[in-house]
């Protein structure tokens, strides 16, 4: 089923873009919430009317994105962790303990946000992007120290 998003989903597009997506996930979610509407000759010239305002709100949600990507390059954490032997963790370090670090230098990031690809598992530094916006990805450092 072929819709127009009135908002910004991440998964599928920005706004004021025609995508295609399952019926249902159309029916039951898009078009409930009014994420989107139903790709009709219709909405489509009203969509074209208010590109000017989606290009206006997409610079605005851009502008955003990199003062807070400004904000996140060279932030550094520290997580301390249990430690087996040759350096290894006894657990690991996912993204919520990256987020409770954050949290607690004042950084607030949301959990989809931090692309951690698998958990960490070493002692060491680590990179770590964080997607704030389509395109816009700081990288954060992660450091794992040994407890006590």
């Amino acid at each position: 089923m072929r819709v127009i998003l009135t908002q910004t989903i991440e998964s599928l597009g920005i706004i004021g873009s025609e995508v295609e997506v399952k019926p249902g996930y159309a029916r039951n979610y898009l078009l409930p919430q009014q994420k989107a509407v139903t790709a009709t000759p219709q909405n489509r010239r009203r969509m074209e009317q208010d590109k000017a305002k989606f290009d206006l709100q997409i610079a605005k949600e851009l502008k955003l994105a990199e003062e807070m990507a400004e904000k996140l390059t060279g932030v550094a954490c520290r997580i301390s962790a249990k430690v087996a032997e040759e350096d290894r963790l006894y657990g690991s370090i996912t993204v919520r303990d990256i987020i409770d670090s954050l949290a607690a230098q004042n950084v607030v990031v949301e959990k989809r946000m931090v692309l951690l690809s698998e958990p960490i598992k070493h002692l060491g530094t680590h990179k770590v992007p964080i997607r704030v916006y389509k395109g816009v990805e700081p990288e954060i450092t992660v450091e794992i120290v040994a407890e006590g």
